[in-house]
């Protein structure tokens, strides 16, 4: 049996993510409150997996999280991109004209700005999680109040769906990294089908110091398929670069990081795995 960390509860994108990169395994959810706890799980058990968001295809990338990934000192040994559909429930008894209220996360209220603002007599209420909604409605028995998260927590926490599929844009996905102690990646990761690796370095604050690291990953038919910049604190005008690579050819690969070295500061690979 796998024991998987996430951010969330039963029933979070998170935990049907988990389930559905590990499917037709058994599987121990560990529930955390924040990322942080997800990566101070696996600094105390170095068995546990973690999962979690770093990119969403309408809300962008959740930059803290890349933070928390290089400093953890995990790796990363798997993705998984989930279509994120987003459902109104409610008390098995109650229906339309019974509901004033729709908690759900921020971001996923956004995600349903349009299908709110077809229903303006309902007030949006943020709160920590789509899951956590549906699961407070149901526990204390909230009459009025629907939670809009995914059908499958609904169903968990014994709500009605009153309506799904109600996100504005039917091409939401958020893209999940599968992370682990370093000494247990070779056991969870497909050695002879890695095509994708996730780099973080800095650069000199020289003229033309990233488009040299870029020509480079070129020369040698490296892909790059994402790049992110967060400044590093206390040093002005100073970036960590986080970049996604995709690549055929795993020698080419190893050749180019061997050439980007002398051009970088600090380069780490923070994991090598299969391209989903």
């Amino acid at each position: 049996m796998k024991r998987v960390a996430i951010q969330g509860v039963l029933g979070s994108f998170h935990d049907i993510a988990a389930h559905q990169y590990f499917e037709g395994e058994q599987l121990q959810i560990i529930c955390c409150s924040t990322f942080e706890q997800v990566f101070e799980n696996i600094k105390r058990d170095p068995t546990v997996i973690g999962l979690m968001a770093i990119e969403n295809t309408i809300a962008g990338s959740l930059l803290h999280n890349y933070e928390l990934l290089r400093s953890s000192g995990t790796t990363i040994v798997g993705e998984h991109k989930l279509h994120i559909q987003h459902a109104i429930s409610c008390l098995p008894d109650q229906g339309w004209s019974d509901i004033r209220e729709v908690h759900s996360h921020p971001v996923a209220l956004m995600q349903c700005r349009d299908f709110l603002s077809n229903h303006p007599d309902m007030k949006a209420v943020e709160s920590e999680d789509t899951a956590g909604s549906a699961e407070y409605i149901s526990k204390h028995g909230c009459r009025g109040w629907a939670a809009i998260c995914h059908a499958d927590a609904a169903k968990l926490y014994g709500l009605k769906v009153l309506e799904d599929h109600i996100e504005d844009n039917k091409h939401n996905f958020t893209r999940f990294l599968v992370v682990c102690d370093p000494r247990k990646a070779d056991f969870l990761r497909p050695l002879d089908r890695t095509n994708k690796a996730s780099l973080v370095f800095s650069l000199p604050h020289e003229e033309g110091s990233l488009s040299k690291v870029l020509t480079i990953l070129s020369f040698y038919d490296i892909n790059l398929t994402k790049i992110q910049s967060l400044p590093v604190i206390g040093h002005e005008w100073e970036y960590l670069f986080y970049v996604d690579v995709t690549f055929e050819n795993v020698i080419r690969y190893r050749q180019s990081i061997d050439a980007i070295i002398p051009l970088t500061k600090e380069l780490k690979i923070i994991g090598e795995y299969e391209q989903c």
